[in-house]
């Protein structure tokens, strides 16, 4: 009989924790290919230059800035969020003096790609430990349910303003942050589906 993924603490840890390091692992390939980086990550790496830190030190600021954010949205986290916020910035961190230095467009965006396709199956893969939704998730739907706006207007107004103030920080927007912009809600929705937590197309 198979175990149930709702009394098994351990197996979902577990699930939760390959889950932050291949999300990490894909973040480190995205930054590392220097083409542009997702609307957050610009965010977290104007912070980086700006404090001196490292990217994956300025994820976790990010992450622990938006967990505050849910305290006046009345959102709960759980062990999954808390982890999300401090583990992917320090997998990102870990991965990234280990990854090959490229040299050429073509192969930076080889490794982009790889990396956003890696980020989107972890998202499924983290989710499935059903230990609690990521800082951001959190934060969108609290704030969706606060103001009562459709979701993709709640998205749209946070990522538009973390892309304009990391960019005055001087983060890296270019090419790939409009790749990922485009793409990665397909291959999210590849990935829920993938795990079972949303249906497929009949």
């Amino acid at each position: 009989m198979a175990a149930n993924p709702d009394t098994n603490l351990f197996l979902r840890l577990t699930r939760l924790m390959l889950g932050l390091a291949l999300y990490g692992f894909g973040l480190a390939l995205i930054v590392d290919a220097s083409i542009g980086v997702p609307p957050w990550d610009v965010l977290a790496l104007g912070i980086a230059k700006q404090l001196g830190i490292t990217y994956g030190m300025a994820s976790i600021v990010v992450s622990t800035l938006v967990l505050i954010a849910w305290i006046p949205l009345r959102v709960k986290p759980g062990i999954g969020s808390v982890l999300n916020a401090i583990c992917i910035g320090l997998f990102a961190d870990l991965f990234m003096p280990w990854l090959p230095n490229l040299e050429g467009f073509w192969f930076n965006l080889g490794s982009f790609l790889v990396g956003m396709v890696a980020v989107a199956f972890a998202t499924g893969l983290y989710i499935s430990s059903h230990l609690g939704q990521g800082p951001r998730d959190g934060l969108m739907l609290g704030t969706q349910k606060k103001l009562g706006w459709k979701f993709w207007k709640i998205r749209g107004m946070y990522e538009v303003g973390v892309l304009t103030i990391g960019w005055l920080l001087g983060g890296q927007v270019g090419l790939g942050t409009l790749i990922f912009a485009i793409c990665i809600g397909y291959l999210t929705q590849a990935s829920l589906v993938f795990f079972k937590l949303q249906p497929g197309k009949k």
